[in-house]
């Protein structure tokens, strides 16, 4: 599962590739990971592993703000446009994926620069975390009757098998429920057993970046309407004649199911837009609420978006790890 330019190269005429921890960029979207990540791997001499389970799709750039490759630098990205849009992204394939991407720049001597925001596939790349089997029958019978009882009523039974799960999940997270409950029915083993260790498998260094939530909100309203300006809606309409509708996780992404709605009639571009904005904060809050309780996770304010002071305080990070 990995794509990469084959010219790409692992950029950086100093720094000691290969010779130090993993490096994970992580924190919220429109945090401005992307661009701490390239000046790592710029001044490390290191490849970058993408942790953004969106950014996985072909052809899904605009809405998710996935860097072009006239932006990349020349640095190898890995992890990027690796699936259809009718594919289904999971954790699991996920997992070998990466962790083979990771291995495979250690063994060139490079360095790695794992970034994303997506929480349990950042944690998938880098913890001991055993994933369960899947039954697509067991799933579609536990989602029908989410569809019919609700989520609540779900969380309720997950709370009674399975406490310490129902209390890391939240009901509205039905998507997780259910998956709980899958995993609770297929090995008759709690949901929580098989839950991420905050036990790194190789050694890693994790930098978490922070913005002022007012500061955050006005930085996603711009990102939103640059991806409406830019083509959101036409990039879409492309999609759908890929087979976008029928893809599980792809046509459920922010942004893309409201410009869905837009084609299909049911919103206007305004509401579309606004839709998409509120959408972005919330899932900004439930990233900050996922990374925080990381206590391996070291956090820059990037409030101020001054690039070179977020590089020397990283590498200042990356450094103390190494020597300590």
């Amino acid at each position: 599962m990995t794509e990469a330019d084959p010219e790409a190269r692992p950029a950086g005429p100093s720094g000691d590739a290969g010779s130090g921890p993993i490096i994970a960029v992580v924190g919220a979207t429109a945090t401005g990971k992307s661009g701490l990540a390239l000046d790592l791997a710029e001044r490390l001499g290191a490849e970058i592993v993408n942790a953004d389970a969106m950014q996985l799709y072909r052809g899904m750039d605009i809405g998710t703000a996935k860097l072009p490759p006239a932006e990349r630098r020349g640095i190898a990205h890995h992890q990027l446009d690796v699936l259809d849009v009718t594919q289904e992204a999971t954790v699991a394939a996920y997992q070998q994926a990466a962790r083979s991407d990771l291995v495979s720049i250690a063994a060139r001597g490079h360095r790695a620069v794992l970034v994303g925001g997506s929480g349990l596939y950042v944690r998938a790349a880098l913890d001991r975390l055993d994933i369960p089997p899947t039954d697509p029958g067991v799933r579609a019978r536990l989602e029908d009757e989410a569809e019919r009882l609700g989520g609540v009523e779900l969380h309720r039974r997950l709370a009674e098998s399975d406490p310490e799960a129902a209390a890391q999940i939240l009901p509205g997270n039905v998507r997780r429920v259910v998956r709980a409950l899958e995993v609770i029915e297929i090995t008759g083993r709690p949901f929580s057993a098989s839950m991420p260790r905050r036990e790194f498998v190789s050694p890693a260094v994790m930098v978490g970046l922070r913005v002022d939530r007012a500061v955050l909100d006005e930085r996603i309203d711009r990102r939103v309407e640059a991806m409406w300006e830019t083509g959101l809606r036409q990039e879409t309409e492309g999609l759908l004649e890929r087979g976008l509708r029928t893809g599980v996780t792809a046509s459920r992404a922010i942004g893309y199911s409201q410009a869905i709605a837009v084609i299909d009639g049911e919103l206007d571009e305004a509401q579309a837009r606004a839709d998409t904005a509120q959408a972005t904060r919330r899932y900004a809050r439930r990233q900050e609420s996922w990374f925080r309780p990381d206590p391996r996770i070291v956090w820059l304010d990037a409030t101020d978006g001054d690039h070179a002071r977020l590089l020397d305080e990283a590498l200042r990070v990356i450094d103390g790890l190494r020597a300590s």
